[in-house]
């Protein structure tokens, strides 16, 4: 998605925006080859009922509820379903972002001001100077969404979330109990590994290691694996944390 056009309802504001993915995929990209001829395999959509290839605009949606049996939509009907704020970001309150747990987070958004951005500018800075987040809710890509607003670096980002049943996480109520001398020296440890977030030193090793083969590949070489390190793996915790501090 990209370059979507959409509306913050900040009440009875309106703020027209441009909605655009924050992140980009930087992965290579793979097709699926046929090994004996060397051609890439194509995808059909096949009925084996009616034993033939169907088009896109003979496909509607079916919800199976029992074996072989399904409920049918059209998108007439599904259309009807759609909430209300379809094409805009509704605004419904403003918390404290550390209310939050970071794996509610799912996609971020940059959204651009368009037009002369006098509502956009000052929505801009009322967030930053409140020092919350605007909790909202909307639609995209045909999915609801509750999403948060916040300041960042002159722009709004909009961060999608997760709803609570999709969390696959329970709560451990169980006691924790622990040596404290070993505690002693895993506080020790962290101290000793503690430092900055600083995400322009962390690069996709394995996505780099890709694209080397893929050049070696072209040049007609041979792809050498970088050879791994063998990890001595100690079962009692005491003496791996005291070698740990050691190293």
């Amino acid at each position: 998605m990209a370059n979507m056009h959409s509306n913050i309802s900040f009440a009875l504001v309106d703020i027209p925006i441009i909605m655009n993915p924050i992140i980009k995929n930087n992965d290579a990209s793979f097709n699926q080859i046929h090994d004996k001829c060397g051609k890439r395999i194509s995808y059909v959509k096949y009925c084996p009922h009616c034993k033939k290839n169907v088009k896109e605009n003979e496909i509607i949606k079916g919800y199976q509820y029992e074996d072989n049996e399904y409920v049918i939509f059209d998108k007439e009907e599904l259309n009807k379903l759609k909430p209300e704020n379809d094409h805009e970001i509704e605004i419904i309150s403003f918390i404290n972002i550390k209310d939050i747990d970071p794996y509610y987070f799912e996609k971020s958004y940059v959204l651009v001001s368009t037009g002369k951005g006098k509502s956009y500018n000052l929505f801009c800075e009322a967030l930053k100077k409140s020092k919350l987040v605007a909790l909202c809710k909307t639609v995209l890509n045909g999915k609801f969404y509750y999403c948060i607003l916040r300041f960042n670096k002159n722009n709004i980002i909009m961060t999608t979330l997760y709803f609570e049943e999709e969390i696959n996480i329970e709560d451990n109520d169980k006691n924790i109990e622990v040596n404290n001398k070993e505690l002693d020296l895993a506080m020790k440890l962290i101290d000793s590994l503690k430092g900055n977030f600083e995400p322009s030193k962390y690069k996709d090793e394995y996505q780099n290691n890709i694209k080397d083969a893929i050049n070696l590949k072209l040049e007609g070489k041979t792809i050498k694996g970088k050879k791994k390190k063998d990890r001595k793996h100690i079962n009692d915790l005491m003496e791996a944390l005291e070698k740990s501090l050691k190293k």
